[in-house]
């Protein structure tokens, strides 16, 4: 199979015909194999209905209805792991994405060689205020601690080697930080296309101002887990060692000291308290890592989650 185009949604009714006809259009101008990959995360409208009906007149469409609302890390884990195609594109549900962008992403990743591309809304229609500006501030902080060159890294548009998707695990709120991930799991060829931002025609955004707070707390998580999370007790044994001789060191003069000088107090001085406490947090950095040693070994079902159904998939597919 071409191209696996796996489409993440929440109360999206209105706009799945037009997006999906116009997917179909593309795909049979190009004569592509293909498959659509709707992810139905916990919707509250007809959505599924919408995929049903859909699913009826197009094979190629394929559904995974959520038990409740997940999130987007979520729904396009799941697709990813249904995917089959030799590239794989990702786009939003609400027609701000081209179809029309897919067989020149399509071409970057098996003609220039990229493991992953992502698309670059330079043109935004969104309110400057409470989207535009936060977002330069993200994808700033973001190149600055990942060391990877895009300008969006927010961006719905995006495409695979099927390589990548099969490699890669996107968890909790992680999903904008896929190029991170796919840079941690060895995939350093990550590349940028300018893509057209349409303005949106059905439904209101999902994403709120609170979305661009967490970001920055998921980027420090991210950063943490690609760079310590096989090895936590690099982080946190380092830390807890150097706090440790810290306080060892000045306790240790303090007792000498005392031992020369009987009439030197230990119990006025601030700094003998100041060592003891920093002994125990060295202690306790140190036991952290031991603990995150564990975790990190038994953590297999973070990502489980309850499907209701699927259209179109084998209940097992991986």
């Amino acid at each position: 199979m071409d191209l696996s185009v796996v489409i993440p949604l929440l109360n999206e009714e209105e706009s799945l015909p037009e997006l999906c006809a116009w997917i179909q259009k593309v795909m049979i101008a190009n004569n592509y194999s293909y498959e659509v990959i709707l992810i139905d995360d916990g919707s509250t409208d007809n959505s599924w209905d919408v995929i049903e009906k859909l699913r009826k007149e197009n094979d190629c469409i394929k559904g995974i209805r959520f038990q409740r609302n997940y999130g987007k890390s979520a729904a396009l884990n799941e697709g990813f792991k249904a995917a089959s195609g030799e590239v794989i594109i990702t786009m939003d549900a609400d027609l701000q994405d081209s179809p029309d962008e897919i067989p020149e992403l399509r071409k970057m990743i098996l003609v220039d060689g990229f493991d992953l591309v992502s698309g670059w809304k330079k043109k935004r229609y969104d309110n400057t205020l409470t989207k535009n500006i936060p977002s330069k501030l993200f994808n700033a902080a973001t190149r600055a601690v990942s060391g990877i060159k895009l300008n969006d890294f927010n961006c719905g548009l995006k495409a695979y080697r099927k390589k990548v998707v099969k490699s890669i695990e996107v968890y909790g709120e992680m999903h904008r930080y896929i190029p991170v991930i796919a840079k941690w799991s060895g995939f350093r060829k990550i590349g940028e296309k300018v893509v057209e931002h349409r303005a949106r025609k059905y439904g209101v955004t999902k994403f709120g101002l609170e979305r661009f707070v967490n970001g920055f707390l998921d980027l420090a998580s991210i950063t943490f887990v690609g760079r310590y999370g096989k090895r936590p007790m690099h982080f946190f044994g380092l830390a807890g060692s150097i706090f440790f001789l810290i306080g060892f060191g000045v306790s240790t003069y303090l007792i000498i000291s005392k031992l020369i000088d009987f009439s030197f107090s230990l119990t006025t001085r601030p700094s003998f308290y100041i060592a003891l406490t920093t002994m125990v947090m060295g202690t306790m950095l140190f036991l952290a890592g031991f603990l995150g040693e564990l975790i990190a070994r038994n953590s297999a079902s973070r990502n489980s989650y309850l499907i209701e159904q699927k259209l179109g998939l084998n209940q097992h597919q991986a």
